[in-house]
């Protein structure tokens, strides 16, 4: 079993699409970053478990997850319906096999399901990464798999939207192998994005990518 830590804020128009799609053996674990629409209480009731971070911030859900996790390996992937939850075994698998110590899904978009600014931004910082890291990683995607008590010994400090960027510099610097593997990416449930669907959530994500390479 591999549990996938789900940050959730606003989400439940996605829950109920997102977790009907989980394959075996992948476990959600929905993490609550202080909804006001019931998310979490919807999770709950489809059967999902679920953990508050009260505390703002994708970078502080996330770690709140894998704090919460208990299996060995732990996957991540947003909650809005964009990624779907069958593909987690690509991002799983080098892991497992030992082949990767981290493996990214890189995004493949559907027409018109990632807007250009947020691309631009997501191919500058992964630039940026690639010179300073010295690995091929082309997309700060939000899909991945790492072992989590090795995750856990990185030191991950970052708590806002410089979270994903982080673990890909920590991981690095430690030596560990990063691969990266396609997977689909699609218009998110509800709308657009709070993060790379909008000018201000772009433009937030990048500051604190920025702040991490600088």
């Amino acid at each position: 079993m591999i549990e996938v830590i789900l940050p959730v804020l606003d989400e439940a128009q996605a829950i109920p699409v997102v977790l009907a799609a989980f394959p075996a053996g992948y476990e959600p674990l929905i993490v609550d970053n202080g909804s006001t629409d019931g998310s979490a209480q919807l999770a709950r009731r489809l059967g999902a478990k679920v953990v508050e971070e009260p505390r703002r911030g994708f970078g502080a859900a996330c770690f709140t997850g894998l704090s919460a996790a208990r299996t060995e390996l732990v996957c991540f992937m947003d909650c809005d319906g964009s990624l779907d939850p069958g593909e987690l075994q690509r991002v799983s698998d080098p892991v497992s096999r030992g082949e990767a110590q981290l493996c990214l899904g890189a995004r493949v978009p559907e027409r018109g399901a990632w807007p250009l600014h947020a691309r631009a931004g997501n191919r500058l910082i992964a630039a940026e990464l690639r010179r300073r890291s010295g690995t091929s990683v082309t997309d700060i995607g939000p899909m991945r798999c790492a072992d989590r008590e090795a995750l856990l010994a990185l030191g991950l400090r970052d708590r806002a939207f410089g979270w994903p960027l982080e673990m890909v510099l920590l991981a690095a610097a430690a030596g560990w192998t990063v691969s990266e593997t396609a997977v689909s990416y699609r218009a998110r449930v509800g709308g657009h994005s709070k993060v790379s669907g909008s000018l201000r959530g772009t433009w937030r994500a990048t500051r604190d990518m920025a702040r991490l390479l600088r």
